[in-house]
């Protein structure tokens, strides 16, 4: 439960440990730098940092590599939002109406959303963190394999909202995406399907095929048009600042992807990019006006950014309490825990409670050292929709082919990334829009492999579609976000006639 004198005992020990506020602004910094630039990940900065933690004091390091997870996650959406280069899967999302804003002139404004959207998803998700873990982590202990799979299942059928236009051609892009995530390595039995003899295709890479789609594609087409995006003169600063009246309407919209970024980061396997699809989709169904998603709707930024930096202190919740890492940076930072001699688990807020509470303060301050540095530098990294599009096309295919790269060091996952490039190219030229194939990269897997580790558990039987509670709620709701497209275009039909 929530110990108001161990939060006091927290932040007293953070105000006498200056040094550890400097590392973690330098965590921040470090983690939107990484986040910004394709194929670099918060998993692999975070990776690359924890040996240099070591001979820091717990508080120091612990708190560098929460700056570079936090930033990490909220870095992805600046290259996302101005060059529609996703630079962290999360990012896919926002990508889909942020690009468009920045398309009509409004890239500050989409940038400012996304920067306050991030620090309001990820401070709510450490309050909710210090509050209530102990009452969420017995819950998070409720979701099995059969859960899961009902939650793979429900992110499916975002593709029904992120479809565009079309919901025939939005379908036929995620059944694609699904049939390009059975390539490789079986989850279960570990034999290789579909790879054709090529040993790089037994892990399908999901980020070059993810930068191909929505970066190098776009690339492409620009190259034929040879069409700027629209752009002022000059911005000035009021476009970077978000009208009160438009931050007052964002409130419920934040909060409710938040919630909901908490919710998913709870579950093991789900991360912030499920987390960022799941609050679109949300918000695009509580709209008034779900047509104007996919077209620059600034609901849409703040309920991505929301969502997916909530997941954050929900990913950090079953770690902490449990000592059951919800994806591959908290198991990272399980790591860094344990050689800071400390073992995550039920005894950890007894045993360690005041450095748990001095984390706690010190996530904050990294949130609002994240509020600060992405609100300063909006004016210099605006300035890239000024460059010239003869110059910027060639800038984002090197860009696209080094972030690949640097991925795995394979020419392999260049390759790949250039053929994504072209398909997604001739996708745009048909009218097939790229998101539902990067979701069903996304939820595929995760629904294949708990799917078939349900009905292995269950002795060969459907029955847990049906008798778990939770499982037949995330269903119900995957069926009614699925038929609501659909009943409300009949709607729209039958008024016309």
């Amino acid at each position: 439960m929530f110990e108001s004198e161990l939060l006091m005992q927290g932040i007293s020990s953070l105000l006498s440990h200056p040094q550890a506020l400097i590392f973690a602004s330098l965590g921040v910094m470090l983690g939107i730098l990484i986040g910004a630039l394709p194929g670099l990940t918060a998993t692999m900065g975070v990776a690359i940092l924890l040996p240099f933690t070591y001979g820091m004091d717990p508080v120091s390091g612990l708190l560098m590599i929460c700056g570079v997870f936090f930033g990490g996650v909220y870095g992805g959406s600046i290259t996302a939002i101005l060059l529609k280069i996703p630079g962290t899967p999360a990012a896919a999302a926002t990508a889909i109406d942020g690009y468009e804003m920045t398309k009509q002139g409004k890239a500050g404004l989409a940038l400012s959303t996304a920067t306050f959207s991030s620090f309001s998803g990820g401070t709510i998700s450490i309050i909710v963190l210090m509050f209530l873990s102990p009452v969420l982590a017995g819950w998070a202990l409720k979701f099995s394999a059969s859960e899961s799979f009902a939650l793979a299942i429900f992110g499916l059928s975002i593709i029904a909202s992120i479809s565009g236009e079309s919901l025939i051609k939005g379908l036929i892009a995620g059944v694609g995406g699904l049939l390009v995530a059975t390539i490789g390595l079986d989850p279960m039995g570990g034999f290789p399907r579909f790879t054709g003899g090529f040993v790089e295709l037994m892990n399908v890479p999901f980020i070059p095929v993810m930068i191909g789609l929505f970066a190098a594609s776009e690339a492409f087409r620009s190259m034929e048009q040879n069409q700027a995006i629209r752009r002022g003169t000059k911005v000035a600063i009021g476009s970077l600042l978000i009208p009160w009246k438009v931050m007052r309407n964002l409130v419920g919209t934040i909060l409710r992807s938040s919630g909901l970024g908490v919710f998913i980061g709870m579950v093991p396997g789900a991360g912030a990019d499920i987390a960022a699809f799941v609050a679109y989709n949300e918000t695009r169904r509580f709209s008034k006006t779900p047509e104007t998603f996919g077209k620059g709707e600034i609901k849409a930024v703040a309920s991505c950014e929301a969502g997916a930096n909530g997941c954050t202190g929900g990913a950090l919740l079953p770690m902490l309490t449990l000592g059951i890492p919800g994806d591959a940076v908290t198991a990272i930072m399980l790591g860094a825990l344990t050689l800071q001699g400390m073992q995550p688990g039920p005894l950890m807020f007894s045993e360690h409670g005041d450095m748990v509470y001095t984390l706690f303060v010190g996530m904050i301050f990294c949130y609002i050292m994240l509020l600060i540095l992405g609100l300063l530098s909006l004016k210099v990294v605006t300035n890239v929709v000024k460059i010239p599009n003869n110059i910027l096309t060639p800038l984002i295919l090197a860009l696209c082919v080094v972030g690949t790269y640097a991925l795995n060091n394979s020419l392999f996952d260049v390759g790949i990334m250039l053929i994504a490039g072209v398909v997604g190219y001739f996708m745009q030229k048909g009218g097939y829009p790229a998101s539902p194939v990067v979701l069903a990269l996304i939820m595929g897997p995760m629904a294949e492999s708990n799917f078939r580790r349900a009905m292995s558990l269950s002795g060969g039987s459907l029955d847990f579609l049906y008798t778990r509670p939770i499982t037949l709620a995330l269903l119900s709701l995957a069926t009614v976000t699925l038929l609501t497209p659909v009943i409300r275009k009949l709607l729209i039909i039958r008024r016309q006639r």
